[in-house]
């Protein structure tokens, strides 16, 4: 009986190990002078702080690549949709990083569309042939957790997500310079916390 147990754990754990082997996620490694597009509203534009201080440009600096500040402040998702087939084209990107939701959350709008939205913008840029690293917002006010939409897009997709950045830095009043706004520490973190991510990868 000892040794058929022993036997079953052991099946299980290498049943784990194929399984974990199967969803690990890789992306094309981003050449050294391929553009990152990083697309969003204000928390990639870097509201709060200066334009060297915003996570766009912390993260240039640190993977040594042309990285597009895509952010626009106050946009919605639905806008966002319209506006990133135009910066896909204008910028050939070959990654693009999706940071989007924030003002559809702050404005208590549909999360059902929002979460429309963003998986549109996803398929566009895949359709194209662009890897895609999607940053998970979360909810402002008491529950500051991330939607559930954002980890169902990365697994539709089998793209890398991350989820708790964003949502860490929300939490932490050194880290924001307004109540929604991340202050350069809270950026810098922010691009680190995408770095290593890019990193896992293979994008980097």
């Amino acid at each position: 009986m000892n040794h058929l147990r022993l036997w079953c754990l052991l099946l299980a754990g290498f049943a784990l190990a194929l399984v974990a082997c199967k969803t690990t996620l890789r992306q094309n490694p981003i050449p050294s002078d391929g553009r990152i597009l990083a697309f969003g509203d204000s928390l990639t534009y870097g509201t709060g702080v200066l334009p060297e201080q915003g996570y766009p440009a912390v993260l240039q600096s640190l993977v040594n690549r042309e990285v597009i500040n895509g952010g626009v402040p106050g946009e919605i998702s639905a806008d966002g949709l319209r506006r990133l087939a135009i910066w896909l084209q204008e910028y050939e990107p070959k990654y693009l990083i999706l940071c989007h939701g924030a003002n559809d959350l702050l404005r208590a709008l549909s999360e059902e569309k929002a979460a429309e939205n963003v998986r549109a913008m996803v398929k566009l840029a895949r359709d194209q042939g662009i890897d895609v690293l999607l940053v998970a917002v979360p909810k402002f006010g008491l529950r500051r957790s991330p939607p559930g939409f954002y980890e169902e897009i990365a697994r539709e997709f089998n793209i890398p997500l991350e989820r708790n950045a964003l949502d860490d830095i929300e939490r932490n009043p050194a880290l924001k310079s307004d109540a929604v706004h991340p202050n350069a520490a809270g950026y810098r973190l922010l691009a680190q916390a995408i770095v290593k991510r890019l990193r896992e990868t293979g994008a980097l």
